[in-house]
């Protein structure tokens, strides 16, 4: 059994197998429609639970397809419909659970819910995102890369904006995939300095540049995510506009990028706040293909989950 918690938990050559599935997973289905089976059927007869204490597009969807494509079924579960930790802890929660499926997906707000249900689970647990991690979404943005340029080793990674749950998984991959990241945001906003700290130890070189235009040059990749949460009050959101307006993405700061920089964005965006919309329907956008790619990820890290 093992649990897809962090990029930084899972050894460096488990991340790249699981790429390299995921590939040979989505060049297998091509020309295939949505929703017919994959040969393989790797999952049939298993059961997947999908918790949503988080609301979800991307997701839910992509984890729900991506079972059923694999043979398994799914059953979704809502934070208000589980109350998770209320009426019940979270760890018998768990062990119930287990006693019913194979396989749990739990997209979460704190990162302590996510661990008290994998140390009490009997079955894998898969972090589809907590508010301090999103190791899904990264590892569907290092194969979209891939995709598009080749191996992200070596490459430099610019993130504009906040030092957000993505960009701490950005660099945790950084340290597991050896690209170099830097990160430019307001001093408020910085990333965690562990996750800083773990590319660094990795042989990552992690450069913070407040300055968006300098940081950009010689980019490969620049990527920027959403100024404020859905659950952020009112003046919260007026003022992180205000730090991070400097930091949008458009045409301006793209072109000081390579001119075959790759720009991401894991959606849902804010069309004109974090980047233009010219940026995000632009010749260096990939942010569907990146959507797309979280249901080829994901299968292939269900499966490494649960060893098939």
């Amino acid at each position: 059994m093992k649990h897809f918690l962090d990029i930084h938990q899972t050894d460096a050559s488990d991340l790249r197998g699981m790429i390299d599935t995921a590939h040979a997973m989505k060049t297998a289905r091509n020309g295939r429609p949505k929703g017919a089976p994959d040969d393989d059927q790797p999952l049939q007869g298993r059961m997947v639970a999908l918790i949503f204490e988080k609301p979800s597009t991307r997701t839910r969807v992509s984890f729900d397809v991506g079972v059923r494509q694999m043979g398994g079924q799914t059953m979704v579960l809502s934070g208000k419909e589980m109350q998770l930790g209320h009426g019940e802890t979270i760890a018998d929660t768990a062990r119930v659970l287990s006693r019913y499926v194979d396989l749990i997906m739990i997209r979460t707000f704190e990162e302590a819910t996510l661990l008290e249900m994998a140390e009490h689970a009997s079955v894998p647990v898969i972090n589809g995102l907590t508010n301090r991690t999103h190791p899904c979404q990264i590892m569907a943005d290092v194969m979209t890369y891939e995709e598009h340029r080749g191996p992200i080793a070596g490459k430099k990674v610019v993130w504009c904006g906040d030092g957000n749950n993505v960009c701490a998984s950005f660099l945790d991959a950084a340290g597991q995939f050896g690209f170099d990241f830097t990160f430019t945001g307001p001093e408020t906003l910085d990333p965690e300095d562990k996750f800083v700290g773990f590319a660094r130890e990795k042989g990552s070189r992690v450069t913070i540049q407040r300055d968006p235009f300098t940081a950009v040059e010689g980019a490969d990749l620049v990527v920027t995510d959403t100024w404020v949460s859905m659950h952020d009050p009112e003046s919260a959101k007026e003022r992180r506009h205000n730090q991070l307006r400097p930091y949008q993405v458009n045409e301006q700061l793209m072109s000081r990028a390579k001119p075959d920089a790759l720009f991401m964005h894991c959606l849902p965006a804010h069309r004109d706040d974090e980047a233009t919309s010219a940026v995000m329907d632009g010749p260096h956008s990939v942010i569907f293909d990146e959507a797309e790619n979280r249901l080829h990820a994901q299968k292939a890290i269900m499966r490494w989950s649960l060893g098939l």
